[in-house]
C-alpha cells in the first residue's frame, strides 16, 4: 500500500533542509581539502620511501593511501545523509553518516593492527637475525617531518569543522588524519635513530610504530562505540535528556512531562514524549503549547536538527520527577 503524499513543507522544515544542505557543503569542502592533501602526501611519501631506502616511509605512504578511502566514504555518505525524509526514510538519512563513521573507525582499527603487526615482525626478524633494517637517507626523514606538520594542521582544521557542524563522520575523519600524523612521528623517530645512531638503534623504527599503533587503535575504539550506539538506537545521554525535560517544563502551559524517548540519527535528535496540560484547554490551545514545546527544543539544541513528536495528555495532578 503506497503512502499518501506528504503535506506541503512548513517553514521550519524548509529551514531544517537548508541547514542540512549548508552542513553537507561545509563537510564536503573540508573533506575535499583533506583528499588533495592526502594525494600529495601519498605520492611524496612513496617516492621518499623508495628512493630514500626506507621501508617505514613506504608503509607510512600506504597509511596515507588509506585516507583516500575514508575521504571518499565521507564525501559519498555526507551527501546522502543531507537528503530530507522521503517515502522510504521518514526520519531522514542521518544514519548513513553514522554508518560512514563506523566504516572509518573500522579502517582505523585495521590500519593500527597492520602497523602493529609490521612492527612486531621487524623486531622478531631483527632479534633472530633473519631481517636487517636498512639505513634510510635524509629525504625519508624530511618527508616524515612534513607529513607530521601537514596532517596535524589538517586534523585541527577538520575537527573544528566537524565540531561546528556536529558531524561524527567528519570528526572521525579528522582523527584518521591525526593517526597518520602519529604514524609519521613513529616513522620519523625510527628513521632519525637509524640515520644518526648506530645500526643496533635501527630497531627504534618498529618499536615506535608499535607504540603509534596502540594510539591509533584506542582512537578507533573511541570513535566506533558511539557510532554503534547510534546504529542500535541507543538513548541520548542522561545530561541531554535532562536538558530536554528542563526545556519542556520552561514552556508555559506544560504541567508534566512523561515518557521521554530519544535517539540520535546523524545530525538529528529524534524525540518522542508526552506533555500534560490543563484538561480544560481547547484543542487549539493545547496544540499551541505543543508547538511552543517543539520550538523550545529546537532553540535548546541550535546546532542539531530536532525531530520532535509531542503527544498532549490531560493533566491529572502528577508530580514532576526529581
Amino acid at each position: 500500500m503506497e503512502k499518501e503524499p506528504q503535506d506541503e513543507m512548513t517553514l521550519t522544515e524548509q529551514g531544517e533542509i537548508r541547514k542540512g544542505a549548508e552542513r553537507a557543503a561545509k563537510a564536503k569542502r573540508i573533506t575535499w581539502t583533506g583528499f588533495y592533501v592526502n594525494l600529495v602526501l601519498t605520492i611524496a611519501k612513496l617516492l621518499a620511501g623508495i628512493f630514500g631506502k626506507s621501508a617505514a616511509m613506504v608503509a607510512d605512504g600506504v597509511h596515507s593511501l588509506s585516507d583516500f578511502a575514508t575521504d571518499i566514504v565521507v564525501l559519498v555518505f555526507i551527501g546522502i545523509s543531507a537528503a530530507p525524509g522521503d517515502e522510504s526514510h521518514d526520519y531522514g538519512h542521518g544514519k548513513y553518516e553514522t554508518f560512514a563513521t563506523m566504516i572509518i573507525s573500522i579502517a582505523l582499527l585495521a590500519v593500527g593492527a597492520l602497523i602493529m603487526a609490521g612492527g612486531i615482525e621487524k623486531i622478531v626478524g631483527s632479534i633472530k637475525g633473519t631481517a636487517v633494517i636498512a639505513k634510510p637517507s635524509i629525504i625519508a626523514l624530511v618527508a616524515a617531518l612534513v607529513s607530521i606538520v601537514s596532517k596535524e594542521i589538517l586534523f585541527r582544521v577538520t575537527k573544528k569543522v566537524g565540531d561546528d557542524i556536529q558531524s561524527d563522520a567528519v570528526v572521525a575523519n579528522a582523527w584518521h588524519h591525526r593517526s597518520d600524523a602519529f604514524s609519521s612521528i613513529g616513522t620519523a623517530l625510527g628513521i632519525g635513530g637509524a640515520i644518526f645512531l648506530s645500526e643496533k638503534w635501527r630497531i627504534l623504527d618498529p618499536i615506535a610504530s608499535i607504540i603509534v599503533s596502540v594510539f591509533i587503535i584506542i582512537a578507533a575504539v573511541q570513535i566506533l562505540k558511539p557510532a554503534l550506539d547510534e546504529l542500535l538506537d541507543h538513548s541520548l545521554s542522561a545530561e541531554a535528556e535532562k536538558k530536554m525535560t528542563d526545556a519542556l517544563y520552561s514552556v508555559e502551559g506544560v504541567l508534566y512531562v512523561h515518557n521521554l524517548k530519544t535517539m540520535k540519527t546523524g545530525n538529528s535528535y529524534v524525540i518522542d514524549t508526552n506533555i500534560h496540560v490543563d484538561p480544560d484547554l481547547t484543542v487549539v490551545q493545547a496544540h499551541d503549547i505543543a508547538t511552543a514545546a517543539e520550538q523550545k527544543l529546537r532553540e535548546t539544541f541550535p546546532k542539531i536538527t530536532v525531530q520532535a513528536s509531542i503527544h498532549v495528555e490531560p493533566y491529572e495532578g502528577e508530580e514532576r520527577d526529581s
